[in-house]
């Protein structure tokens, strides 16, 4: 044990502190001892000093309250360090609650960085989603108006003429034929019927001019409708295009419905012939379907009450959107 005789020279900078004083030790005599102490981070400068009879004690607190891996920034141990363990606090105290500090964690600091993250994720898989949304109903537009482009521009060449091989002619039809195909769990039903069930299944129904009109009333309501959707995703809202949108469908789904049940009713001799769809006995499962009975039950029982479905959907829809405009509009 060592009893000094007089004040200690204590300096302190940023993160070291260096200690010498003159003191008797126990079997060594009056020595001068001293030490520097470079530590791990910053410390408080402003230090608190304790004199005692058989030692100094010194007290000092970390500039950050923050957990440090080892005491002393150089990671050797020094040879004369030694830790006092009845007041050594770790990471993983069992007395770690009783020590807690709201300095070192604050749970709604947590709770606001973990809502902060969430946000600026969700914000990104939004961003991602209207460009996706954009850029397809973007590349639906295009398609359809080349459709509708290049029909009009070879009927206007050729009259009735092009009607016997519109359909067939991949100039015009490969989209339309490309997007039955990929979108099937998307379109209505009806349409993917039409196009793949009806017209694709015959070739000698896809020179009638009802083949021609139904898919110029497709692409008439696809041009308008996509250009409307891609916009509604930023929220842009066009009065005339969202007239449009709601208005020709007055005229188009009874040309659509008229154009569909003319092709089924020209079909029914063909499927008749080549018994496609078709199945008779006797046959391993023992039941027979035949699809000409099939289209005639439909063009009785089903072709109206679809018309009336969708047109009154449709007409609610109108309600619902042109008269909230009109509604905002008198405010």
């Amino acid at each position: 044990m060592y009893t000094f005789f007089q004040e200690p020279e204590i300096n302190t900078d940023a993160n070291s502190i260096e200690f010498s004083a003159h003191g008797t030790g126990a079997n060594a005599g009056r020595n001068e001892y001293y030490f520097k102490f470079v530590f791990f981070k910053e410390i408080d400068p402003n230090i608190q000093v304790s004199m005692k009879q058989v030692a100094i004690e010194i007290l000092i607190e970390k500039k950050d309250l923050e957990w440090w891996p080892r005491l002393t920034k150089n990671p050797e141990k020094l040879a004369w360090l030694k830790l006092d363990f009845d007041k050594l606090k770790t990471f993983d105290d069992e007395d770690e609650e009783e020590a807690y500090d709201p300095r070192l964690y604050d749970p709604s600091d947590t709770i606001s960085k973990i809502k902060s993250r969430r946000k600026k994720y969700q914000q990104r898989v939004e961003d991602f989603r209207k460009i996706y949304l954009f850029l397809y109903n973007l590349s639906q537009f295009i398609g359809f108006l080349y459709v509708l482009i290049v029909l009009t521009i070879e009927y206007a060449k050729e009259g009735p003429q092009f009607l016997e091989r519109a359909y067939p002619s991949e100039t015009a039809f490969t989209f339309v034929k490309f997007t039955s195909v990929v979108v099937i769990q998307c379109l209505v039903f009806g349409r993917m019927f039409m196009l793949v069930g009806m017209i694709n299944a015959e070739p000698r129904i896809q020179s009638k001019p009802a083949v021609f009109y139904l898919i110029y009333v497709y692409c008439l309501s696809e041009v308008i409708r996509y250009p409307y959707y891609m916009l509604r995703v930023y929220n842009v809202d066009i009065g005339f295009l969202t007239w449009l949108r709601y208005t020709v469908w007055i005229a188009l789904y009874p040309l659509g419905f008229l154009c569909e049940g003319i092709i089924i009713l020209r079909n029914i001799p063909y499927f008749e012939e080549t018994q496609k769809y078709s199945l008779f006995l006797p046959n391993k499962w023992n039941i027979s379907f035949y699809f000409p009975s099939v289209m005639r039950i439909y063009l009785l029982l089903g072709v109206f009450p679809l018309l009336y479905f969708a047109m009154t959907h449709m007409y609610r829809q109108r309600v619902k959107i042109l008269g909230r405009s009109q509604h905002h509009k008198e405010d």
